[in-house]
């Protein structure tokens, strides 16, 4: 089950990496975001945009098996906003 954030719950995350993969299709938003997550310092957040409706089990399944915590999603206009968590 994925939990459903608010905006205000998102900003209490602080500063966040922003990886748009809007427009992108399966598994393109999960590819960006292997590629995006080496930058980010462990513990920091990224919020990655995704049209595809398909990416939030895909980010789901790969964080349990990176080590990583998928936060929840804010669904907006067209696409949903991922928050993950570097773990490791």
């Amino acid at each position: 089950m994925v939990t459903v954030l608010n905006d205000a719950e998102a900003t209490e995350f602080g500063k966040t990496t922003v990886v748009d993969a809007r427009g992108v299709a399966c598994p393109g938003p999960m590819i960006e975001a292997k590629k995006a997550m080496s930058g980010i310092a462990v513990g920091e957040v990224m919020e990655l945009w995704s049209g595809d409706s398909q990416t939030k089990e895909d980010i789901g399944y790969w964080t349990e098996m990176a080590s990583h915590t998928f936060l929840g999603v804010i669904p907006a206009r067209g696409y949903e906003r991922l928050f993950i968590r570097r773990g490791k």
